[in-house]
């Protein structure tokens, strides 16, 4: 499972193909976003088990919070607990494809007001998923039966998101007023302090995405990304590692890289069908990547075996050699093997020569960082 981008278009400007290489990653900016960057924050907010290593400023920020805005941050929390809506990355939604996140948060809710209505609606009800992400779908303001289906799988998930769907498919300039006006007031009851100490560190690490992809390339800048994102240069397709299945293309348009610090572990991409692409990724500095989740998956069924739950028993103690655990289990030595190797495609065991022997040895770190691998696998 992953999602994908074809950016064969990169390779064509206005329909005249060859650009320069200079000229081709050109059209890939990367830039902080401080609308996103409030969007995680809220996020790390509402979610703090997400989190656990913003658990101090998620506590600092809640317990001075005035309960009205409080209240207020709870009729909207679906926009960023349960999905991302692409409410806070509304430079994607720009026709051209060529927008870019504002400088400033004033800049970015400016880009806001010049979404549609339908786009606005569409990226709010992300949280019903009432509609297809990546393909084209008419929308519920213009279909009564969409608009039906929207509030029932509002409902199902309380009232609040229910009123809240109602109010949006009835008004849609007035909840977009009404969600600018709560980003100003969350900027100016915490935010403004909390992206004046990041934005100079998202800056940092953007300019030197910047000068990677100048220097060595569109894949060398991709992999410092994440270990979850590659890129096939040859097929024209960078394709994130997660588990969720989505397409996009940039066509004529740019692809936007955007560092979060708050955002970890979550590596999301935009892939909304007729938005600009954009990777939003954990800035550098951050702890490594979670395996891929081929591995993860392949490390899961390792250890659902009863008989390879045994070996670790016996590896976790000590290391030992292929026939001394086909003795300890009553089992021949390539039955052993066998299992040996499945632990050991998992990365979960590690061997050692001792002479003419071959020792065997569980990866007590490997497995120890399975549970967080595994929340940071299905985060992502």
């Amino acid at each position: 499972m992953s999602v994908t981008i074809d950016i064969s278009g990169l390779a064509t400007a206005g329909g005249v193909p060859g650009p320069s290489e200079a000229e081709r990653w050109g059209r890939v900016c990367v830039t902080p976003s401080p609308l996103a960057e409030l969007g995680m924050a809220l996020h790390a907010l509402s979610e703090p088990g997400h989190h656990p290593e913003l658990q101090g400023w998620a506590t600092a920020v809640s317990s001075r919070l005035d309960p009205c805005l409080a209240d207020r941050l709870c009729e909207a929390d679906f926009l960023w607990r349960t999905t991302f809506s692409d409410v806070f990355a509304p430079f994607a939604g720009i026709p051209g494809g060529r927008a870019l996140p504002g400088a400033t948060l004033a800049e970015e809710l400016d880009l806001l007001d010049k979404l549609t209505d339908e786009q606005f609606v569409n990226a709010a009800l992300e949280f019903t998923c009432q509609l297809r992400y990546d393909v084209q779908t008419p929308g519920p303001l213009a279909n009564p039966d969409l608009r039906r289906r929207s509030l029932e799988l509002a409902a199902a998930r309380g009232a609040v998101q229910e009123r809240f769907t109602r109010r949006l498919l009835d008004e849609p300039p007035v909840v977009r007023a009404w969600f600018r006006q709560l980003m100003l007031d969350c900027d100016e009851a915490f935010f403004a302090d909390t992206w004046a100490r990041l934005e100079p560190q998202l800056a940092a690490d953007a300019r030197h995405k910047t000068e990677l992809l100048r220097r060595k390339g569109l894949g060398a800048a991709l992999a410092s990304l994440s270990e979850a994102v590659s890129l096939d240069e040859e097929a024209g397709l960078i394709t994130v590692d997660k588990l969720s299945v989505g397409r996009t293309a940039t066509g004529d348009g740019g692809l936007v890289l955007v560092p979060t610090s708050l955002g970890r572990p979550h590596l999301m991409v935009l892939h909304r069908f007729g938005w600009q692409p954009s990777i939003t990724y954990p800035a550098s500095g951050s702890r490594p990547q979670a395996p891929s989740v081929e591995q993860l998956t392949r490390r899961l069924e390792a250890l659902a075996h009863p008989v390879r739950m045994r070996l670790c028993r016996h590896l976790a103690r000590a290391p030992h050699t292929t026939s001394e655990l086909a003795d300890a289990h009553g089992m021949t030595a390539p039955e052993i093997s066998r299992h040996l190797t499945v632990l050991k495609k998992a990365g979960l065991i590690t061997d050692c020569r001792r002479g003419r022997y071959v020792q065997h040895q569980l990866d007590l770190s490997a497995v120890a960082r399975l549970g967080s691998d595994f929340i940071e696998g299905v985060l992502r």
